[in-house]
């Protein structure tokens, strides 16, 4: 199995984001500000040699890695594509929810009262599982369901990496998040969010990954 890089980039700022409301599998478009940042990012990285480049099936994703490959040294070789695999988190009834009203009303059966204080409490694999818990429709996706969908994603990733590829992924705060807590070659402080357009830095060496740099400002 290859040995290959992945390039993990949060996508630029949407509406949501900018009123603060959980936006996991419902979507809104880039804000202004968010086509900047992600327009700074292209810039940042224009000159890596892409060999793929790949986003989540969000209209917030995909607008993001177009932004960046259209400006890349691979532009006319590359073309992006979906992978629904590395969609955000599905919140299911708290989707579209003011986010830290949300999080209190998942938090507070155990003993914690924002996003970060559950994690801090717990874990953050806890906060995929109580939020199915008090979702009254048991529709969010809890930590099994999520890392089964998120590992379908790496092994498709598996199936055309080759040896030293670098490849773009356009994903998700808290995927990105989740995976660097997870892979966490160099203690990164996950208590804090991927800024919009960061870059997150992925070793994938025979179907075991390594985060090596998290949050990194493109400019």
């Amino acid at each position: 199995m290859a040995k290959y890089q992945i390039y993990m980039v949060r996508h630029g700022r949407t509406w949501f984001n900018r009123y603060n409301k959980m936006q996991g599998w419902s979507d809104t478009p880039l804000a202004p500000d968010g086509v900047e940042v992600a327009k700074k990012a292209a810039q940042a990285l224009k000159d890596v040699d892409f060999k793929a480049a790949f986003s989540s099936d969000a209209r917030r994703a995909i607008d993001t890695c177009k932004l960046i490959m259209d400006a890349n040294v691979n532009a006319d070789k590359v073309q992006p594509q979906k992978l629904m695999e590395f969609r955000e988190q599905f919140y299911g009834y708290f989707e579209g929810m003011n986010s830290p009203e949300a999080w209190f009303m998942v938090g507070q059966p155990h003993g914690a009262s924002t996003f970060s204080e559950i994690i801090a409490k717990h874990s953050l694999d806890a906060t995929k599982d109580f939020m199915k818990e008090a979702d009254p429709f048991h529709d969010a996706e809890n930590a099994e369901e999520y890392w089964t969908r998120l590992n379908r994603g790496f092994k498709k990733l598996d199936e055309i990496a080759k040896d030293g590829d670098k490849i773009l992924l356009v994903s998700h705060g808290t995927t990105i998040r989740s995976i660097t807590d997870r892979y966490n070659a160099g203690n990164f402080d996950v208590t804090e969010s991927p800024q919009n357009s960061s870059l997150t830095m992925l070793e994938r060496d025979d179907g075991f990954n390594r985060v090596t740099s998290y949050n990194q400002m493109l400019s």
